[in-house]
């Protein structure tokens, strides 16, 4: 069997307050193959961006996270690295593209020199010649036109747009074997939306990178992703192939998500009886959608 390039097994996550542990996540378990798009959906404050940045070692070192399970990244369990080896995966191996580009750029720095910033993570000691010219072909990629003078521009001289595409090629600059991308284009009109997200899933089949999709936009990840997990208050409430989740999705809160697209023409999910079944039903994961599970 081959192995994944991310591995989550029972990830859990609190945090300590002044009223008592507050638990976040509750036995996140998911897998991302080789080349695999996979989205973890869910409305806000679900758990799915404290699950990237566990992933991405963001939150380890907190005082008052309490935090258990198992991370393993091409094989290795990342509770066991150092801070100095968790800090060099970040910008070679792993990637991370926000949702908002503009707060991601530095603004009182050249987009060049910040290109030149990440492409130093992966080649050390690389000349500013040798940079300028990857980064060139880099932003060539994602179809910006122009690349030498987006080089020498800021942040605030581009639209969102092309900061966006800007995060992409960066993202991607080093050939990760892992791309988080936390709700990208999220700040962009939706035509700018599917032309830079298109962008992405090409260059990302193109150099058979693995990617953790986040994102509340079912109309997106239905595009994107080859996999779905969807969490709902830190727990995995339904998973599979993105085709046939979205043909029947099991797990009343799933069809709930399903039922807050907007439609031009009525049909679709069939109405839930109660709404409040998809926020008090008992958990019950439907892998590959095959028989419903029952809750323990």
């Amino acid at each position: 069997m081959t192995t994944p390039t991310l591995r989550i097994s029972d990830l859990k996550l609190g945090f300590r307050t002044w009223s008592g542990l507050v638990e976040v996540l509750h036995g996140i378990s998911l897998h991302i193959g080789k080349g695999e798009r996979v989205a973890l959906v869910g409305e806000s404050g679900s758990g799915k961006s404290v699950t990237a940045r566990i992933v991405l070692g963001l939150l380890q070192k907190l005082k008052s996270a309490r935090l258990s399970g198992l991370v393993e990244f091409e094989g290795r369990d990342l509770a066991g690295l150092s801070a100095r080896e968790r800090q060099h995966l970040r910008g070679t191996k792993m990637s991370m593209i926000f949702q908002d580009p503009t707060s991601s750029l530095n603004p009182v720095y050249t987009i060049g020199t910040q290109f030149h910033e990440v492409l130093s993570r992966g080649a050390p000691g690389i000349s500013a010649s040798d940079a300028r010219a990857k980064a060139v072909a880099a932003l060539k990629d994602v179809a910006i036109p122009e690349p030498e003078r987006v080089l020498d521009s800021y942040s605030f001289q581009l639209s969102g747009g092309m900061n966006q595409r800007v995060m992409i090629a960066m993202a991607l600059a080093n050939e990760p074997s892992l791309l988080i991308a936390d709700e990208p284009g999220t700040a962009l009109d939706v035509t700018v939306q599917a032309q830079t997200l298109g962008l992405m899933r090409d260059l990302v089949e193109k150099h058979h990178t693995s990617v953790l999709f986040i994102s509340h936009n079912l109309g997106v990840v239905r595009e994107f992703a080859d996999r779905v997990y969807v969490i709902y208050k830190g727990r995995i409430v339904e998973q599979g192939p993105a085709a046939s989740l979205f043909e029947d999705p099991r797990h009343p809160y799933t069809q709930a998500l399903m039922r807050a697209v907007p439609r031009i023409t009525g049909g679709g999910i069939p109405e839930i009886e109660d709404a409040s079944e998809a926020y008090f039903a008992p958990l019950v994961i439907h892998e590959g959608h095959g028989e419903p599970g029952r809750s323990a």
